[in-house]
């Protein structure tokens, strides 16, 4: 009796690359205190390449391991990095990287779709500070007489609009560039040429 494996080994190497991509991009965002991420390109790399469910737990698994490494804080974002994950993948199967302006749109309907997640954890696990470069904006919408939660909405909408379509725009980018033999092996990738 044969068995399939459930993941293969393409899709591994695939995974562990783009959890590479997304905590170097992190990193040098964090050193550096951009009000942007940089932490999900790998994520939507693999979105295109793998499809939803794989980019889902790419997200995951990237915010696990960074949590072991730098502090629960990023595990605790865990959830939002999925979603990324996964409306990413769903909008790449639907088509909506196939064009720069497909891209541009997917990359707002992501971050819209993230702000769901993200806005509660935010504010109430961490009070609307969260120690990036994007805690400044938090505060000055809420020190003009915002309440916090919409502070941190128009925060988290302002910083992962540019963050995310830029990520989306890299990614789909690079995955265009990858050689016809590499993308054959990726039927996701279909929806993005």
């Amino acid at each position: 009796m044969s068995t399939t494996p459930l993941i293969s080994s393409r899709t591994l190497v695939l995974i562990v690359v783009s959890i590479a991509i997304n905590m170097i991009g992190g990193q040098i965002t964090s050193m550096v205190k951009l009000p942007i991420f940089l932490d999900s390109i790998g994520t939507l790399i693999c979105a295109l390449l793998g499809g939803p469910w794989v980019a889902l737990f790419t997200g995951l698994l990237t915010n696990l391991l960074w949590g072991l490494i730098s502090g629960p804080m990023a595990a605790a974002f865990a959830p939002v990095a999925m979603m990324i994950g996964l409306s990413a993948g769903l909008l790449a199967r639907a088509g909506g990287f196939r064009s720069l302006t497909r891209v541009i749109g997917s990359g707002i309907i992501i971050t819209l779709a993230l702000m769901i997640v993200a806005v509660p954890i935010r504010t109430y696990l961490f009070g609307g500070a969260t120690g990036s470069g994007a805690d400044f904006f938090v505060a000055y919408f809420h020190a003009v007489g915002e309440g916090l939660i919409e502070s941190v909405a128009i925060t988290v909408l302002g910083a992962n609009l540019a963050d995310k379509i830029l990520s989306a725009i890299i990614a789909w980018l690079l995955v265009r560039q990858l050689p016809q033999k590499t993308q054959r092996n990726f039927p996701a990738m279909a929806k993005v040429r």
